[in-house]
């Protein structure tokens, strides 16, 4: 009969090298270190108490998932049993790889359709069983000898003059195979390097480059918010990102600000944005200046939250006022009618109402967002 492992065990010991929140060295029990809930690949099963007895599926399909960004579905039999949680031996090219179920049950079907695999289409690969006690102890050998691995195959490839830098290394499971992670600018030829790699280390190679985001998840490192990097702690997919998410947000336009660890745009420009582009939505055209008995004003920001449009006075843009949007929409609506208000001072939102600090009219807003 197979020998089961405790996916708990599992959890506790591969340690943060295969995405979990956990740090070496320190105890598995302190949960304030060390939280197995929180494995960027790992996925909710909100599905998980539900039972209906109508919903059964003739699918047999799981989600597994390896090191970092590295998740896919796989089939298996109708003999097998699999929870989330437990370790598998699946299909590999060559020979066999070992993963962590993530997802399993009719909530597989879900993601399968929220990432666009169609198992009528795609030829999915096969758990073929669960991993065995010698399965275990040949990862986790492997695992241990990644970053060595990662540092020693740097070595070989500086010593070759190449452009390039070795990020990662994941072993295969069954030590057939290993991937090494790498970021360059311009094309390279590593056969050579490839052909030293093999011999040093009796595996087969394969190489595969990455881009910066990815490397960047992969190295980790602290924010400019002070936490960790969201593409190394929870984010297992990147969306592109763009300068007008910065705009709409009415953020720095300076590159310095915007860029995070890796180089590029922040992932979290597009966490909000959508928020402002639906807000903006209820904005009156800022292109319009407001008219009173004393006189012009004229637009200056946005406080897009808030629901706030700043005005000054023509030739006195140092004395801003904010005014809630309906007020604004209200004067420009009197206007349209040939009617003046005596000044905007009775409008403007006397709690926001300050002195204007020198900088103000800087290209710095984040602090307005």
């Amino acid at each position: 009969m197979e020998e089961i492992i405790d996916p708990t065990i599992i959890q506790n010991s591969i340690m943060n090298s295969r995405g979990c929140c956990a740090m070496k060295g320190t105890s598995p029990d302190d949960l304030s270190i060390n939280q197995s809930s929180c494995c960027k690949l790992s996925s909710t099963d909100w599905l998980s108490n539900y039972t209906d007895g109508n919903s059964g599926s003739n699918i047999y399909v799981v989600e597994v998932r390896f090191k970092n960004g590295r998740k896919d579905f796989y089939t298996h039999s109708p003999d097998i049993a699999l929870k989330k949680g437990e370790v598998v031996a699946v299909d590999a090219s060559p020979g066999h790889d070992i993963g962590i179920v993530t997802l399993a049950g009719q909530l597989v079907e879900a993601q399968m359709k929220r990432k666009n695999v169609d198992i009528n289409t795609k030829d999915l690969k096969k758990v073929f069983r669960h991993a065995r006690s010698t399965d275990i102890e040949k990862w986790f050998e492997v695992i241990s000898m990644e970053d060595k691995i990662m540092l020693k195959s740097r070595t070989i490839a500086s010593d070759l003059h190449l452009d390039m830098k070795i990020n990662d290394v994941e072993y295969q499971g069954d030590k057939t195979k290993a991937i090494f992670y790498y970021t360059a600018d311009d094309r390279v030829d590593f056969r050579e390097l490839i052909r030293k790699l093999a011999d040093s280390f009796r595996v087969r190679i394969e190489m595969k480059q990455i881009g910066a985001r990815q490397e960047a998840a992969k190295v980790g490192g602290i924010g400019s918010c002070g936490r960790e990097t969201c593409c190394s702690s929870y984010m297992s997919s990147f969306s592109s990102v763009s300068t007008t998410s910065a705009r709409a947000q009415q953020l720095s336009s300076n590159p310095q600000k915007l860029a995070g660890l890796c180089g590029k745009l922040k992932c979290c420009l597009n966490y909000e944005v959508d928020d402002y582009v639906d807000t903006m939505k209820d904005f009156p055209d800022s292109s319009i200046p407001l008219r009173t008995k004393k006189g012009k004003a004229y637009f200056i920001k946005n406080e897009v939250l808030k629901k706030t449009m700043w005005y000054a006075y023509e030739g006195d843009s140092q004395n801003m006022m904010s005014l809630p949007i309906d007020k604004v929409k209200y004067i420009i609506e009197q206007n349209n009618s040939g009617k003046l208000p005596v000044e905007l001072e009775k409008f403007a939102d006397k709690n926001t109402q300050a002195e204007v600090v020198n900088d103000s009219t800087s290209d710095d807003l984040s602090g307005y967002v």
